[in-house]
């Protein structure tokens, strides 16, 4: 017999923890943030948004927008040699410095 699965989000818990500090209603501006075709963004998790949550693996990468979908974004990132497509809401992404 094969063991049900829990969840992919279930062993992330502390991985996607906010400083006691950082809790509570996040800012009105990450929200209405908007990016342009081309621009570099980091994928930043914020745990206490779930919907547009792009999968944990991709926490800490960088990638370029390629269009919008609705309010979220395309982000083309490289994972392994190869190119993928994330779709994810602006709470989740940072405009690069660089």
């Amino acid at each position: 017999m094969v063991k049900s699965s829990k969840g992919s989000r279930r062993r992330t818990r502390k991985k996607l923890k906010k400083h006691p500090r950082e809790r509570g209603i996040q800012p009105l501006g990450r929200i209405i943030q908007d990016f342009e075709e081309g621009d570099l963004v980091n994928i930043k998790i914020d745990p206490s948004v779930v919907k547009g949550m792009p999968h944990p693996r991709f926490h800490g990468h960088t990638g370029r927008i390629i269009g919008k979908r609705g309010k979220a974004y395309l982000v083309q990132i490289k994972d392994g040699g190869k190119e993928k497509i994330l779709i994810s809401r602006p709470n989740h992404l940072h405009l690069a410095k660089s």
